[in-house]
């Protein structure tokens, strides 16, 4: 794993021993990511404490700027549980969760609908046009963005996702505009549904064809030994991760994340990524260095999106879809 990552451009950690030739070897080394994946769709699901440190938050929105800036299309998808927890605790209202699912009733929802769309998306486009982008808040309910079925009675309103109409998004897109999405998605009725943010991301990412899904969690990515944290898995193809799976390699919380993961690729998105949302500037240091940072997920062994571009090529030749960027 990388150890001598560049200092951030804010100057946030900024060093004397930062010198020139290494700013401009990693200026060289980000080239042929950038262009081999402009025009690209890269769906960024934010999340963990990334979202609650607000350095961290700042760093992020100007990552996400960034990727804008240099001809990548992000779509940033938030949840917002903890805040949802947060604020149901002010009310007076006690949290009931099921198979780690928050039971949301019908307060519960309004809760989840006002803090999720008004208050944690208003935050996230704030600071990324306050970094000099133009993003855009919505939810699944906007655009028949995301159509909802209830997951289970139980479970009150928490919704699973039957179809995705991506038009929205798309035209938000062809505006240059980033789109920032909050995990509410509606019936063929317009009942609202609180929906898990990671499912949300997997099924975007694949509707918009996105060529990389990023997941930033509290963790380095997928571990080969849950009790080695030096055990890093850098790469692994879907039945490779449905393996570590079903061998308790990946336990707990981190199955629905791989879960979500494995759903992206299937359904069309180029890669998955899994990676540490603690770090400062993650999102750059996965999509454009050789090494990355995390766990990059794939179809297969075979697949075109290899962790290191081939670099002849990369100089020349733009690699995103036809006609964008």
């Amino acid at each position: 794993m990388r150890t001598d990552t560049p200092n951030p451009p804010d100057g946030s950690d900024a060093s004397h021993g930062f010198e020139p030739e290494r700013r401009a070897r990693a200026l060289v080394e980000a080239l042929p990511y950038i262009r081999r994946f402009r025009g690209a769709v890269v769906v960024v699901k934010y999340g963990g404490h990334a979202m609650t440190d607000p350095d961290l938050a700042t760093s992020f929105a100007r990552d996400i700027v960034l990727v804008r800036s240099v001809g990548l299309h992000p779509v940033v998808v938030h949840g917002g549980g903890p805040q949802i927890g947060e604020h149901l605790r002010r009310l007076g209202k006690q949290s009931e969760f099921r198979d780690g699912l928050r039971v949301t009733d019908a307060e519960t929802l309004e809760v989840a609908r006002m803090v999720l769309v008004g208050k944690v998306g208003r935050d996230i486009v704030s600071a990324i046009n306050a970094g000099g982008g133009a993003a855009l808040g919505l939810s699944g309910e906007d655009g028949r963005l995301v159509t909802a079925v209830p997951r289970d009675p139980a479970l009150g309103f928490v919704g699973d996702i039957a179809a995705v109409t991506p038009g929205v998004i798309e035209r938000l897109v062809a505006e240059d505009i980033i789109p920032v999405v909050s995990s509410i998605g509606a019936d063929a009725d317009g009942h609202a549904y609180n929906i898990n943010a990671d499912t949300m991301a997997a099924a975007l990412a694949g509707a918009l064809g996105a060529a990389k899904v990023v997941y930033l969690t509290d963790v380095a990515g997928l571990l080969a030994d849950p009790a080695d944290a030096t055990s890093l898995v850098e790469r692994a193809t879907v039945a490779e991760v449905e393996a570590m799976i079903a061998s308790g390699a990946v336990q707990g919380g981190m199955i629905p994340k791989a879960r979500a993961c494995i759903d992206a690729v299937l359904a069309g998105a180029g890669s998955a990524h899994m990676l540490d949302g603690r770090i400062r500037h993650a999102v750059l240091l996965e999509l454009f260095t050789d090494a990355g940072i995390g766990t990059m997920i794939t179809a297969d062994r075979e697949s075109t999106d290899c962790r290191s571009v081939d670099r002849e090529s990369a100089d020349g030749v733009s690699e995103g879809k036809p006609g964008e960027g």
